[in-house]
């Protein structure tokens, strides 16, 4: 779990920063109240590892090293913080409709309904492998060509990042559905909520570093 830090905690911890190791008293006197006030926040950053004491010599800075803070956000991230929205196509759609729609919406992956349900996921290498193949993309629905169910690797909201990053390591996929799984006449179906891709675990990288 990630500490929010009060204001004044955060004041504090700047205080030391700069003039430690300091005295609870002097750190009172410069933010101008008690040591008795100030005394829950010294528990809360003595525990934290943020700063430390020292008997007659006061107060210095430890603070976190950067890589325990990420490594303690990523893992706390879920899915559902950092999704988007799904780019879909149904069965009856063509490939060369589902062609154009990916290069239109920028992605390297479509995912595929059947009655609203999630039913295949196509990738760019795969339209590609049927583009130069010589078969008729206006004609051949992508229903034909996709990856079915249930050998398609999904994500759900509740999951979490991390271990949706590892699948898409070890599947070597672009990216992940995100659904989630209702049960029909004793069968699961799959609705379509979003998607977790590569390129929303890197701006999340880039969030963090920032």
């Amino acid at each position: 779990m990630i500490i929010q830090l009060t204001d004044r905690q955060k004041k504090i911890v700047e205080i030391v920063k700069e003039h430690g190791p300091i005295t609870s008293e002097s750190i009172a006197t410069m933010l101008g109240v008690t040591r008795a006030t100030l005394r829950p926040d010294f528990s809360i950053l003595t525990m934290s590892k943020i700063l430390d004491a020292r008997p007659k010599v006061g107060y210095y800075y430890v603070g976190l090293k950067n890589d325990d803070v990420v490594t303690k956000t990523i893992k706390s991230k879920l899915v559902k913080d950092i999704m988007t929205p799904a780019i879909i196509v149904t069965e009856e759609t063509s490939v060369y409709d589902t062609i154009v729609t990916i290069f239109l919406e920028d992605v390297g992956t479509i995912f595929v309904t059947n009655n609203n349900c999630l039913s295949g996921v196509i990738s760019r290498k795969d339209l590609l492998k049927n583009a130069i193949g010589g078969v008729d993309i206006n004609k051949v629905p992508v229903g034909i060509i996709m990856t079915r169910m249930p050998n398609v690797i999904i994500a759900k909201q509740e999951d979490s990042v991390l271990e949706a990053a590892k699948k898409i390591i070890e599947h070597e996929v672009d990216s992940l559905p995100v659904v989630d799984v209702e049960i029909v006449e004793d069968k699961e179906i799959y609705k379509i909520l979003g998607k977790l891709s590569k390129t929303n675990i890197t701006k999340l990288f880039v969030d963090l570093a920032n």
